[in-house]
């Protein structure tokens, strides 16, 4: 951890970046793509844990903060913490602005936020599956 308080930088090389990753996390995590609705491994994942940054292992969200949003990717009204996640404005789409995602630690794209979420935040985080890895909770 930085002496700020914030996590340190994790900056590798387009061509590290591609190695590490698979086709699909390069895509979506590198080149802020994002992978198809209702195709990813998490969007109806109920299973308790720590969702975490593919590219550095950052812990982004925890799964107490997931609902199903209905829109075919993992949701959540929040992150892990304030320091977790950064947001820029996604200016991508002609007809509307976003609010980009990414990890604060290595600059993944994750996904966008919305302001059609759950209280106690009312934020929606859509996030696609395909950066997230679980680190499930265990019993013991």
């Amino acid at each position: 951890m930085a002496e700020s308080g914030k996590p340190d930088k994790v900056t590798r090389t387009d061509a590290e970046w591609k190695a590490r990753l698979t086709p699909e996390q390069y895509g979506v995590a590198r080149r802020h793509g994002t992978e198809r609705p209702f195709s990813g491994e998490y969007d109806n994942c109920k299973d308790a844990g720590t969702y975490r940054c593919v590219c550095c292992g950052r812990a982004l969200f925890d799964s107490k903060a997931k609902f199903d949003s209905g829109t075919g990717w993992p949701s959540f009204y929040q992150p892990i913490d304030g320091a977790a996640v950064e947001t820029s404005v996604d200016r991508s789409l002609l007809f509307m602005a976003r609010t980009e995602v990414h990890c604060a630690r290595c600059n993944a794209h994750l996904g966008h936020v919305f302001p059609d979420g759950p209280m106690p935040t009312g934020q929606r985080y859509c996030i696609n599956s395909v950066v997230l890895d679980l680190d499930r909770a265990t019993d013991g």
